[in-house]
């Protein structure tokens, strides 16, 4: 009797535990202790992490696969038309510690990317006439939590692993002088987001009321505020790319409207903001930002420089 007593105590403290996590799933999760790194392990994480639509939605919104029409989009001196990046996976990295039945894994992957600008020279027609493309470089990091499903401790292998909570996504070229500080989400029940670390704001997934990551009804308006720090004077170019599902259809490219600039020293701290209304479809969606200082955009010769955050969503009917 006293055996049954200790082992129902333990499947309670580690219920607990897990409820616990989910809770806190928008606050800051402790890394466990680093152990010994099995590559089959780690090949079935790595497995779980990439077939999960909440990660894998950012990439069909991060690749644009071409030049994108802008909804909101001013003309200006250079008049660039269409602006979108086409983005390939060219390595990934996965490192994980354990805790118990828990992991904390990190999740980084290098894409190779053209940006390509559909542009006109013609300051009177603003014909298109030229496609400009230029050759970038990104590194994109998140981290994910997973939970162990299979306990038998004797099947090392063939373990089967469920992403339980996400941070959210961020990176960009490395030479990069305009990045966000803080991203602010005001939803459409009132309450808002505020994110000034992308890789250590997580977001929990799962069934149930402890399901964090955001949820929205088909047609709702959601409105973003970034606060970005620029080496430049110039109204950086910031758009935000959402609603393409796995096949890549139904993506949508907004430009952010300046709201202020105040220069601090060198550099100056700039608030954008933009209102999106999420699409008819249900499922997992990334809302994906990218910071380009307006040179790269406006001249045919500026190399890349850009900083990019996302956020995942789902849609409900």
């Amino acid at each position: 009797m006293n055996g049954k007593i200790f082992a129902l105590k333990n499947l309670a403290i580690i219920s607990v535990s897990v409820i616990l996590m989910l809770v806190t799933g928008c606050k800051n999760l402790p890394t466990g202790p680093v152990g010994v790194q099995s590559s089959s392990t780690q090949q079935a994480m790595l497995k779980a992490v990439e077939g999960d639509s909440a990660i894998s939605s950012f990439d069909y919104n991060y690749n644009e696969e071409s030049a994108m029409n802008l909804i909101g989009k001013t003309t200006t001196a250079i008049y660039p038309l269409r602006v979108g990046q086409k983005m390939r996976v060219v390595s990934t990295d996965f490192t994980y510690s354990m805790s118990g039945d828990t992991a904390y894994g990190t999740y980084t992957r290098t894409f190779e990317g053209v940006l390509y600008i559909a542009a006109s020279y013609d300051s009177t027609t603003h014909t298109h006439d030229t496609t400009i493309q230029k050759p970038f470089t990104a590194v994109i990091t998140r981290k994910v939590v997973l939970l162990k499903k299979n306990n038998n401790p004797l099947d090392s292998v063939n373990f089967d692993w469920k992403v339980i909570a996400v941070s959210l996504p961020e990176g960009g070229t490395l030479n990069s002088n305009v990045y966000i500080t803080q991203m602010t989400i005001n939803m459409p029940n009132g309450d808002i987001l505020i994110i000034n670390d992308p890789n250590d704001y997580y977001l929990a997934l799962g069934q149930g009321r402890w399901k964090q990551v955001p949820h929205f009804k088909s047609g709702q308006k959601v409105t973003i505020q970034l606060s970005v720090t620029s080496a430049y004077a110039d109204t950086d170019f910031v758009t935000l790319t959402h609603g393409a599902d796995m096949q890549g259809l139904h993506r949508e490219k907004i430009k952010f409207n300046l709201i202020s600039s105040t220069q601090n020293g060198n550099t100056y701290a700039k608030v954008y903001q933009q209102t999106f209304v999420t699409h008819t479809w249900p499922g997992y969606f990334h809302a994906v930002i990218n910071v380009f200082p307006k040179q790269v955009i406006f001249d045919d010769s500026t190399p890349v420089e850009s900083n990019t955050w996302g956020v995942p969503y789902y849609v409900r009917k």
